[in-house]
């Protein structure tokens, strides 16, 4: 298998466009720190498949590019644009001049790659408030809170009951319940888009593998494209329908997870050649 190019165009595996899904255009987006590109990405389409991967070495400027969607970081130059019934509907909202809470509203929604959390609000409390408005922040909504949890609290009860909190009234302690409601909060927001940067990271083996199955059937069941960059490569391959590889702030090989994990580049790359077949 060779890449003499190195580039998507000519290393790109034929993506099967399905039915339409939610889709992230990114066209000429850079991303510059001290004067040096971590992210130069000319053309790319995130969620043309139910669940994507997106994996690199370190450095490759995966968590910046997921950062860039969300415009939490701002882009140098470029566009991202976010079509709800797929790119080729023509009907696309762009991203990259709208505040992240504005992006979030829209249904692109991202979780955290390092653990946040509400130190003082307790669980319950806290995946409440990832539902509210930000109109019932002000206190002369105080009264609308109880209109608030009956409308989502058989969602959270549902989460909740799913992942054994044993005790929503009490504070999340671990890293790993912290992280567990950082994805869960995502959830609430029944987000089009879902970008899980990290999602396996802190989790217990068997919470992060029912996080996937749910993941999973969201993304084939009620059409959320989910997108997630994950270091450990067992969810990449046993989640992914496409992967996207990149390399140097740019995407490098697009294609079938089959295909993505013995390809000489990302095994010279990335994987090493111990890993190819195992």
């Amino acid at each position: 298998m060779s890449d003499p190019a190195g580039t998507v165009a000519a290393e790109a595996a034929p993506a099967d466009p399905g039915r339409s899904r939610p889709n992230l255009r990114i066209e000429g987006a850079v991303k510059s720190f001290d004067g040096r590109v971590v992210v130069e990405v000319e053309d790319l389409t995130l969620g043309e498949h139910p669940v994507e991967g997106l994996i690199g070495p370190n450095g490759a400027g995966k968590t910046t590019l997921m950062r860039m969607i969300m415009h939490s970081v701002g882009l140098d130059r470029g566009t991202i644009t976010f079509f709800e019934s797929g790119y080729r509907s023509g009907r696309g909202k762009i991203l990259s001049n709208r505040p992240p809470h504005a992006v979030a509203r829209l249904g692109v929604v991202k979780t955290n790659q390092v653990i946040q959390d509400f130190e003082r609000l307790t669980i319950w409390d806290s995946l409440l408030l990832s539902v509210a408005n930000a109109s019932d922040e002000r206190s002369y909504r105080i009264y609308r809170e109880g209109g608030l949890f009956e409308e989502n609290v058989e969602a959270i009860r549902g989460y909740l009951d799913r992942f054994g909190f044993e005790n929503p009234n009490g504070f999340a302690k671990s890293a790993g319940e912290k992280k567990l409601l950082d994805i869960i909060r995502c959830l609430l927001l029944k987000p089009k888009v879902l970008l899980l940067d990290e999602p396996a990271a802190g989790l217990p083996a068997d919470v992060s593998a029912e996080v996937m199955r749910l993941v999973k059937h969201m993304a084939t069941t009620q059409n959320v494209s989910v997108v997630i960059v994950e270091h450990d490569l067992t969810v990449i391959w046993s989640m992914s329908d496409y992967v996207h590889f990149m390399a140097e702030g740019s995407v490098v090989l697009q294609g079938d997870p089959a295909w993505i994990r013995q390809h000489e580049t990302v095994v010279e790359k990335y994987l090493g050649s111990g890993h190819v077949g195992s």
